[in-house]
């Protein structure tokens, strides 16, 4: 199994020169994944754990159901890995393409956006969560990508305790989020039924969707969440909190699994 390396030919930052001095910029390519030597999608992202955004944006799309052998080609400037098949649903002849801003804008059909996933199990089988705690998880998110460039997203992993288990960057959103649910896979972590997820912006519709295929019953953000976020999370029986900030936070959907007080 792939322990998803940072790419060999490539890194996560690039030094440029900015007015006269240099500068550090995240890293945005594409990357082709293939499934038995198929072309499947390509997104575009920050090189890095590659095979984890592969595992988890297929795991995400419904196409696989548990870990698969990932390798990098020959070739490793090419941008493209390989995954083991076979996947659990066929394809038409039109691959997935996400631009790193966008999870879902550059998918084929209107019908393809909506992929179907489990509802999150009621309640919370641990002791009810603290809204301080809760608010307090984007400070425990591991970012030095963006510290040094300030142009890299990240999604955390925590158990039900809060701690952390797994926190990856990436120039796009999802990306990151599907880089950590690869993880998880590939650890045999899922459904992350007693989990949290915690994101460093906005909360999108795709990224409640990609918490919800994970099986994940809370999702949290810095930002504010959209109207089909919002919607979506209802619909999934999801706990979504946005604008994490200091000991106070925002609690749209799910309220059931929040303190009180």
């Amino acid at each position: 199994m792939s322990s998803s390396p940072l790419h060999p030919a490539h890194g996560a930052v690039r030094q440029i020169t900015r007015d006269g001095e240099l500068d550090t910029v995240a890293v945005e390519e594409p990357l082709e994944i293939r499934v038995d030597g198929d072309p499947v999608a390509v997104t575009m992202r920050t090189p890095g754990h590659d095979g984890e955004l592969a595992l988890g944006f297929l795991y995400g799309e419904g196409l696989i159901g548990e870990p698969r052998n990932v390798s990098l080609t020959e070739d490793f400037a090419a941008n493209t890995v390989v995954v083991t098949g076979p996947l659990l649903r066929e394809l038409d002849s039109r691959r997935f393409y996400t631009t790193s801003s966008c999870g879902v804008c550059g998918k084929g059909a209107i019908e393809e956006i909506s992929v179907q996933g489990p509802a999150a199990q009621p309640g919370w089988r641990g002791a009810a969560l603290s809204r301080s705690l809760l608010a307090g998880l984007p400070d425990h998110l591991i970012q030095p990508g963006f510290a040094r460039t300030g142009g890299l997203h990240a999604t955390g992993l925590f158990d039900s305790g809060l701690n952390l288990l797994c926190v990856r960057e990436d120039v796009g959103r999802h990306n990151a989020m599907d880089k950590v649910v690869g993880w998880a896979l590939q650890h045999g972590l899922l459904p992350l039924i007693d989990s949290v997820l915690c994101v460093s912006g906005r909360l999108s519709f795709e990224l409640v969707q990609k918490a919800a295929m994970a099986g994940a019953p809370v999702l949290v953000g810095v930002g504010a969440p959209t109207s089909l976020a919002v919607d979506l999370a209802a619909e999934r029986g999801l706990t979504l909190c946005g604008f994490a900030r200091g000991e106070r936070i925002n609690v749209y959907t799910g309220a059931e699994r929040i303190k009180k007080s």
